[in-house]
């Protein structure tokens, strides 16, 4: 018993570190860079998007979630969005958008690929399509750097039939 009253207050600083980890402090509108950074780290990539700075953080062991600080010139942030969803996607013009545009829109993506049948790159990024389906956006590009086509699908990472030990590895 003696153990474990000693043992309560390394528990509970434990478990009050793994919250903060798992659901940081929000970010604000008007917050400062070192706001941003000091509640979320340093972010993953920086970009810069005309006199705005855009900070990227990904989260989860599955990639599915990005959020992007728009910072403005003055250094204060304009928005904190999570930014892998259907209507960023959508926002993403076929024919129009650039490996930049891109970039600035939904960041770096977890995977990159080749297609050589149709001589196009392909960036993935994983999500949640409506907040719950677990699938992958697939942004192909051609030489130029210049998106011709995004689809997407269902994460086979999640494919029930294809786990180990009964299915595919």
């Amino acid at each position: 018993m003696k153990f474990a009253v000693r043992a309560l207050p390394a528990i509970l600083a434990a478990t009050l570190t793994a919250c903060t980890t798992l659901f940081p402090p929000p970010v604000q509108t008007g917050d400062s860079e070192r706001d941003v950074i000091s509640k979320r780290g340093q972010p993953e990539h920086r970009y810069r998007d005309g006199s705005d700075q855009l900070l990227e953080y990904s989260y989860g062991p599955w990639g599915q979630r990005t959020y992007m600080a728009r910072l403005g010139s003055d250094g204060k942030v304009i928005s904190f969005e999570q930014v892998l969803t259907a209507e960023k996607f959508a926002s993403i013009k076929i024919g129009k958008a650039t490996k930049e545009d891109v970039l600035h829109t939904i960041g770096t993506p977890v995977e990159k690929s080749y297609l050589s049948l149709t001589d196009l790159e392909v960036w993935s990024y994983p999500y949640k399509e409506s907040g719950v389906w677990n699938s992958v956006m697939h942004v192909h590009f051609d030489r130029d750097g210049i998106v011709r086509k995004m689809l997407n699908g269902p994460d086979l990472r999640f494919d029930p039939d294809r786990r180990f030990p009964f299915g595919m590895l």
